[in-house]
């Protein structure tokens, strides 16, 4: 049981959000400023935006907004590291003053609303507060029928996923510090939250619309995330392989058994098709194989490097402030290199 009102950090990865970004800052300022009047966090509590190399104008309006705005404050990234290292950023940046933290994604789909829940429960004693879509029916049948699909798949192959989550979340002071000792390059935010065992509740909502802009998550990056997930934290991929593998190794001792049989019975005759098609099928499962055998492969390559995850270029959110004068020069660089870009 929590007895202060503890300082909160909204994390919000952002790319490319100049559209949405402004009304964003709006809501989650409205919803803090509530906060702070019911006593239910510490007035110092922010808001981190975090800046994934985004090429519109998405930092000079976050720089902008942190003088105006006390609560706004955020980190820029030197480049795009992709959503969950980002998001990973944000949670090791405030896990260096808050005693909670709750992201969410900047295109308000999320209910900003639901917050308040998450800082009550989290008040209740519960360090890990999970937000839980109650429906999809604001997906197409498309998306929805993959998402559901990827989490029935996750969960027969072993793995632990909280259903409908994606990153909506609150993470107490205790799990930001766990969540600091992953040190994987291979990052699926989703698997890692609920290994690391604190007492945990969901809280369910309804996601809407996009405000505005597009998807950063096309069918691409989807796959893409999915594919990690899965290798990320399971060797049944490979198992599968491996028992195929000795499906078809007897098949083929029945097989030729059958083939010798009938040679010594003289029933022998031309099998061009049945050969043409062992041949191909044998064939493609192999390379199958390969290529999941070489999915992992490439995952320990990325590991032993042990590479950075991200770099932070500019830090508004535990270093001293530009000032208004440094940020307006920052500002006026950012246009001008802007438009040199078209």
């Amino acid at each position: 049981m929590v007895t202060h009102n503890p300082l909160l950090t909204v994390v919000v990865p952002c790319y490319n959000e100049e559209e949405v970004l402004p009304e964003t800052i709006k809501q989650l300022s409205n919803c803090l400023k509530k906060l702070v009047t019911d006593q239910l966090i510490h007035e110092d509590s922010k808001i981190l935006f975090v800046d994934d190399g985004s090429k519109d104008r998405t930092w000079s309006i976050i720089a902008m907004e942190s003088i105006r705005n006390r609560f706004v404050t955020g980190i820029k990234l030197t480049c795009n590291v992709g959503h969950q290292n980002a998001l990973l950023a944000g949670y090791l940046k405030a896990k260096e003053k808050c005693d909670c933290a709750i992201s969410i994604d900047c295109d308000l789909q999320d209910d900003i609303t639901v917050i308040r829940t998450f800082v009550e429960k989290y008040l209740q004693g519960y360090e890990i507060v999970y937000g839980v879509r109650d429906s999809r029916e604001t997906d197409t049948w498309f998306k929805r029928t993959t998402a559901q699909s990827f989490y029935r798949i996750m969960k027969r192959m072993g793995i632990h996923l909280v259903y409908n989550h994606a990153d909506f979340r609150l993470l107490g002071k205790r799990a930001l510090e766990e969540l600091a000792k992953y040190e994987e390059t291979n990052l699926f935010l989703r698997g890692i939250i609920p290994l690391l065992g604190f007492k945990s509740m969901e809280v369910y909502y309804d996601r809407r619309e996009r405000f505005a802009g597009t998807t950063k998550y096309p069918l691409k990056k989807m796959l893409s995330f999915a594919v990690n997930g899965i290798t990320s934290f399971s060797m049944m991929p490979i198992r599968i392989i491996t028992f195929l593998g000795f499906i078809l190794f007897f098949v083929s001792i029945l097989a030729g058994s059958y083939a010798l049989i009938q040679k010594v019975l003289g029933f022998t005759s031309a099998g061009w098709t049945s050969l043409m098609i062992s041949i191909w099928f044998i064939g493609g499962l192999q390379l199958v194989a390969i290529g999941m055998i070489g999915e992992y492969i490439g995952k320990i390559f990325m590991e032993v490097k042990n590479r950075p995850k991200f770099a932070i270029d500019i830090d508004l959110y535990t270093k001293p402030m530009l000032g208004e004068q440094g940020v307006k020069q920052e500002l006026a660089d950012d246009y001008l290199e802007f438009g040199k870009e078209g």
